[in-house]
């Protein structure tokens, strides 16, 4: 653990023992997550758990974005395994070092004990990169991408790779990505390409098991990747696929749905600007609720799940003020939102859309692979 970690977690403890000396209940949730989603438990999330449980205080500790904030809550409770119990009662996290705490038994099943466990029925749920999940975890969001769009530019919009294959050729510079190296909406694309072309059922690259006779048909494909790029403008970056979208110098693009949307809402983009999810479907990744096997406070962690979880906080709190699709199923949204906050996000991507579409990444050794062959044969 890193020693500004260590700091966190020492500064949390602390305030615990001043907390427990003034509050019946601590409720600590640590997120291995960006700064927004540590302020969405702070400012939101916690004070209405507080509201329905009085004597309940939630304190809420970040330790960072992707896989170096995750691996920290993985090593805290590691850490902590040979104590009877630990101080740490919810955790979010990403898709691999959830895994990871499932496999080495840090965290407890606890889906089927929730009421709107039966609420959410995506594969994310469970599966997690090819590891078994199912009952561990709930998810927080779905981080989604799909393939923003210029309606002036773009008359007859590509339903599907293939589609954008062509359209890409006839309109030379036109589509833009960042590639594999400058923002992951760039590394979906080709993971997607892979799926549509790889050869082999994509099901197997995204639940294995691990076999590199799966790849077989990747040469070909990342042949006819390359030769794509031929025809494609490199954008600098997630933001910047989004910056030349708005300024005309692209038409179409992969992006993350909640920064496109949170783009338009900030008057940053082309409100006319639009998405589209092509099939046979372009990857996303959720960030998990779990509960560590040794928590103190396993009933309340399970109930403040279950209020994160519910169809009223998903709807205010995940859809409407962060634009990511909700961890459950966006059936159960609707009667919780108002008519114009439903259309602008599932107006361009329907949730059938998303049941269909929305893949996950491919299971860890075959994601490594691609981006090795990518570099190989597509880069050089």
């Amino acid at each position: 653990m890193s020693s500004r970690i260590a700091k966190l977690f020492a500064s949390a403890a602390v305030a615990l023992v001043t907390a427990n000396a003034a509050q019946a209940e601590t409720l600590v949730v640590v997120t291995g997550g960006s700064e927004n989603m540590v302020d969405y438990v702070t400012d939101y999330l916690g004070p209405l758990f507080e509201e329905q449980n009085p004597g309940w205080t939630v304190k809420s500790l970040g330790t960072g974005p992707g896989d170096a904030g995750s691996q920290a809550v993985l090593e805290k409770l590691t850490a902590q395994k040979d104590q009877p119990t630990w101080d740490t009662d919810v955790i979010v996290t990403n898709q691999l070092k959830t895994a990871e705490m499932v496999t080495e038994g840090l965290l407890q099943k606890y889906r089927d004990q929730i009421e709107t466990g039966a609420l959410v029925t995506s594969d994310a749920a469970k599966m997690a990169l090819g590891t078994d999940v199912d009952g561990y975890v709930m998810p927080m969001f779905m981080s989604q991408t799909a393939i923003a769009y210029n309606p002036d530019l773009v008359q007859d919009v590509p339903t599907s790779l293939e589609g954008i294959k062509t359209w890409s050729e006839a309109n030379p510079g036109a589509f833009g990505y960042n590639g594999i190296k400058n923002g992951m909406s760039g590394v979906a694309f080709a993971t997607a390409w892979i799926y549509a072309f790889g050869g082999s059922d994509p099901k197997t690259l995204m639940e294995g098991p691990y076999d590199a006779g799966a790849e077989a048909g990747w040469a070909e494909a990342l042949a006819d990747l390359k030769t794509f790029n031929q025809s494609v403008t490199f954008t600098p970056g997630n933001a910047g696929t989004l910056d030349m979208l708005n300024r005309g110098e692209i038409a179409m693009g992969p992006v993350w749905v909640d920064m496109f949307y949170s783009w338009q809402a900030d008057g940053r983009l082309n409100p006319n600007l639009k998405i589209t999810l092509p099939e046979p479907g372009m990857p996303g990744q959720p960030y998990y609720y779990a509960i560590p096997a040794k928590t103190a406070h396993a009933e309340a962690a399970r109930k403040f799940i279950a209020l994160a979880t519910s169809p009223e906080v998903q709807a205010e709190g995940i859809v409407k003020k962060f634009n990511w699709y909700p961890g459950i199923d966006a059936q159960h949204l609707e009667a919780s939102m108002d008519e114009a906050s439903w259309d602008k996000l599932f107006t361009d991507v329907t949730p059938a859309d998303l049941s269909e579409k929305a893949k996950p990444f491919p299971l860890g050794p075959f994601f490594t692979d691609l981006m090795d062959q990518y570099e190989t044969e597509v880069s050089n």
